[in-house]
């Protein structure tokens, strides 16, 4: 899983929540807990501008003294790792649906954040460029 670290500080009456390593991550609200709550949405949805894009999700930086992690969902975080390897190998949408002998439309759903992707699915479009998808339990 993908964990991105995330500064959490004072603004007017309540706080603000901003992600060092995804500019466009920004949320807040009246109470700190609530606006932690709001943090892992608030990144999933800056997720959709790389994805519209097609530029590479930046990795997570180490935690520094005073921030605190956000975990992504496990199958945004897949998503992003197959967007990110699909742009290194200049792999286009089409080929990967070539590849994976399916509509082009299904490979867009792939890359869709807000569409539930089995993760069996993900791992097997990883598998068709070259790659294999690991679950860790920590």
């Amino acid at each position: 899983m993908r964990s991105y670290p995330a500064r959490i500080g004072r603004d007017g009456d309540g706080f603000r929540v901003s992600f060092p390593d995804i500019p466009e991550a920004l949320t807040g609200a009246v109470a700190r807990e609530e606006a932690l709550a709001l943090a892992v949405d608030a990144l999933t949805t800056a997720m959709d501008f790389y994805f519209e894009d097609r530029r590479k999700v930046p990795a997570p930086s180490a935690s520094k003294r005073g921030q605190v992690m956000v975990d992504l969902p496990p199958s945004v975080a897949a998503k992003v790792l197959l967007l990110n390897e699909m742009l290194r190998q200049q792999i286009r949408p089409a080929e990967l649906a070539r590849r994976m002998n399916v509509r082009p439309q299904d490979v867009n759903r792939l890359t869709d954040l807000h569409h539930a992707t089995k993760i069996d699915t993900i791992s097997l479009a990883l598998c068709a460029i070259g790659k294999r998808l690991e679950l860790t339990l920590v």
